[in-house]
Formats: structure tokens, C-alpha cells, sequence
């Protein structure tokens, strides 16, 4: 049998007495008499973010396991197999074959186009709206354009530029759902995964997959999203645009610092920063947004993940400063880490500050993401409820 890493381990024995994660939390702070564990301290446990070494004692005794059995768990290897591709992960779906009997309209070139187009509009209307404003009309643009896809005659090159546009709006539907904590994203980013391998478009198919990679690791399934990240480096292969490579990379590289691998992340990161150095300008629309800036705030994030708060705080700090401050979502995405680097750094003063900015943007975005990051951050600053700056923050929510 593999040997039981100890995420799974912990998720194992907590859900097999019937506990909630609260009532673990609630079990170790009993035992231990220190009332510092919350519940999302054991999340993080679980999703492989943080080994909780100085909590084993207390978890061997509250879940009746032998200390020895957690130390060896957490040693246990939880990163990806590195043969692992993305025909084996996700092997092909058939909800893009085309129906027996087609009734619709003869279809051309300019049908695929007008759907690009679209799809790119709604990738610029992210850039200032979140998930709950734009998730429906992302969903009615994606089913128009699959039943064009699936109904209506055409040659086979109009095809594949449609299965191209079913992908790409396939992409920023999932981007959205997922961001508005709506249960279609998976399935929707395997579908334009689908229209993407069928299309013959490498880049394409290993930006779905980074796509749910991403939301998958974001959502506490973390080997299974760190395979899939890896896997999408390998997909789109050492001749795709140097952009879309960083792109990859860096998601591979939050992967790795959620699986708890800091040398494969800090190599990711490298490997991205290298990648777009080498961009030639041919990157597709979808790419339009990796910049230098953005590979930075990732680097930040992921310095803060792996509690190194002297490289996170000067870097975020620098790109926050031009940061336009109509991308209000991502603002309060990346201010949150800032927040949390700042108390990792025993800086609270500021890190309340910043914390009660970021409280602030997220009042008016609807996304699931920074309501998440403001749970984060107020977890974070619990410790220092004695200084007046925390407190004050802390009541106020």
C-alpha cells in the first residue's frame, strides 16, 4: 500500500470519530491548554499548507494514534509522480461530439471568430468585476457557443476554431465559478480541456489544466491538483510562448508550496521568471495579463506560504504601489498576503492595517476567494488581539 502522507492521514482519523474540524481544533486546545488551535489551523493541516510539528503530541493523543505513526506521515512524499500526463489524469470526455442528426445552421469562420472575441471581452470584464457578477453571463456564452459546436454543420477547420472558442470561454466560465464558489467549475474546465486537446492546441489544453489544477489546490484536494499543475508544464512542452510558459510554471510553483515541496516552488518560480524573459510576443490573447509584476506578486505569495515575510513584505509592498485600483478583487487577494506576511514578520500594527484595507475591498466584491483570504487574515491576527490595532480590527468584524 502507499504510504498514508499526513493530510490524509489527519482527514482520515478526524472524519472516521465524526468530528468536524472545529471540534478537532477545540479537542487539541483541551489537551493542550493553550487555546491557539482554530479550525483553520486544522484545515490548513489537511490541505498539506503547514505540518503542525509542535502539535503531533496532542493529535497522537486526542486521536488515539502513536506519535511515531504522524512523524512518519509527515515525511511521507506528497508531490506528484512525474510521469504522470494529462492523458492519464483526465483521459477525454465525449460531451463535444456532434449529434447524429444536425439541425442547425451552416456555420463559417466568422461564427468562431465572433465567439473568440467574446470570450476575450469577458477575460477584460474580470479584470474589474468578480466571479458572482460574471458567472452567469460567462455560462450563457459557453452553452451558446457548444451548441453551435455540436449542432450546426461545418468544415473541419471551422471546427477546430470553434473548439478553440468553446475552450477558451470554457476557461474564464471555470475561472469565474470558481471564484463565485459555484459547484460547475471542474466540469467545466475538463470540457474546454476536451475542446482544447481536440483542437490540436497544446497551450490551450495545458492552460485548462493549470486552470483546475489551481482551483483544485484551492480548494483542499492538493496532490491531485499539484499532478495536474506539473502535468500542464509538460503539456504545453518547451516551444509554447514564453508567457504562457511562466504562466504554468507559477502555478506549478503555488502547487509545490501547498503540497509542501519549497525547493520544487522556488525552481517553478525561477523557471517562470526565465520563461517570460525568453517571450517572443507571440503569446495567445489569453495570456494577455502575465507580466512581470504578476510573476512577482506570485513569488510573494508563495514566500509567505513557506513564512519568509522579509522577502514577501518589499516585493508585494513594491507592486501594490502601481497596482490598478480598479482590479478591486485582486487588490484585496494580494493585500491579504501582505497582511499575514507582515504578522509573520511580528509587525501587527501594520498587518492590522493592512487587514482592515482589505476587510474594506472585500465588502463590495462578490468572490468566494477574498472571503476566504479575510478568514485567513483574521485567523492570523488572533494571536495579537493584545495589541489595540489588532483589537480594534477584530472587533469591528
Amino acid at each position: 500500500m502507499t504510504p498514508e502522507n499526513l493530510p490524509a492521514l489527519l482527514r482520515r482519523l478526524r472524519t472516521g470519530r465524526g468530528w468536524s474540524q472545529a471540534r478537532l481544533a477545540d479537542a487539541l486546545c483541551s489537551a493542550s491548554g493553550r487555546p491557539t488551535v482554530t479550525r483553520h489551523d486544522v484545515s490548513r493541516w489537511e490541505r498539506g499548507k503547514r505540518v503542525p510539528r509542535a502539535w503531533l503530541p496532542y493529535l497522537a493523543e486526542v486521536l488515539d494514534v502513536p506519535r511515531e505513526r504522524l512523524e512518519f506521515a509527515t515525511v511521507t512524499d506528497t508531490g506528484p509522480e512525474p510521469t504522470e500526463t494529462l492523458a492519464s489524469l483526465l483521459p477525454p470526455g465525449d460531451a463535444l461530439a456532434p449529434l447524429a442528426t444536425r439541425s442547425g445552421r451552416r456555420v463559417g469562420q466568422s461564427t468562431a471568430v465572433d465567439f473568440a472575441t467574446r470570450a476575450h471581452g469577458l477575460r477584460l470584464a474580470d479584470d474589474v468585476l468578480a466571479g458572482g457578477d460574471l458567472v452567469g453571463p460567462v455560462f450563457r456564452e459557453l452553452d451558446a457557443a457548444v451548441r453551435v459546436l455540436r449542432e450546426s454543420t461545418h468544415t473541419n477547420e471551422v471546427r477546430r476554431e470553434l473548439l478553440r472558442a468553446v475552450a477558451e470561454l470554457a476557461q474564464i466560465a471555470g475561472w469565474t465559478a470558481s471564484d463565485a464558489a459555484d459547484p460547475r467549475a471542474e466540469r467545466t474546465y475538463r470540457l474546454g480541456l476536451d475542446a482544447a486537446r481536440e483542437a490540436g492546441d497544446r497551450p490551450l489544453a495545458a492552460q485548462l489544466a493549470g486552470s483546475l489544477g489551481y482551483h483544485l489546490v484551492n480548494n483542499g484536494r492538493v496532490p491531485e491538483g499539484a499532478a495536474l499543475s506539473v502535468a500542464a508544464v509538460a503539456e504545453a512542452g518547451p516551444d509554447a510562448p514564453g508567457k504562457t510558459r511562466a504562466l504554468f510554471h507559477d502555478r506549478a510553483a503555488w502547487a509545490q508550496t501547498q503540497a509542501g515541496d519549497a525547493q520544487a516552488a522556488m525552481r517553478s518560480l525561477g523557471a517562470a521568471h526565465e520563461a517570460l524573459t525568453e517571450d517572443s510576443g507571440d503569446a495567445p490573447n489569453w495570456a494577455y495579463w502575465v507580466t512581470e509584476a504578476e510573476l512577482d506578486v506570485m513569488d510573494s505569495r508563495v514566500y509567505t506560504e513557506l513564512r519568509r515575510p522579509l522577502r514577501a513584505v518589499p516585493l508585494l509592498s513594491r507592486v501594490l504601489r502601481d497596482y490598478p485600483v480598479t482590479s478591486t478583487r485582486e487588490r484585496a487577494l494580494y493585500e491579504s498576503w501582505l497582511a499575514v506576511a507582515y504578522a509573520d514578520a511580528n509587525e501587527p500594527e501594520e498587518s492590522a492595517r493592512v487587514a482592515a484595507h482589505v476587510i474594506a475591498l472585500s465588502g463590495d466584491v462578490a468572490s468566494a476567494r477574498t472571503s476566504d483570504r479575510v478568514r485567513v487574515v483574521l485567523s492570523r491576527l488572533a494571536e495579537y488581539r493584545a495589541v489595540p490595532e489588532v483589537r480594534e480590527v477584530l472587533d469591528s468584524v
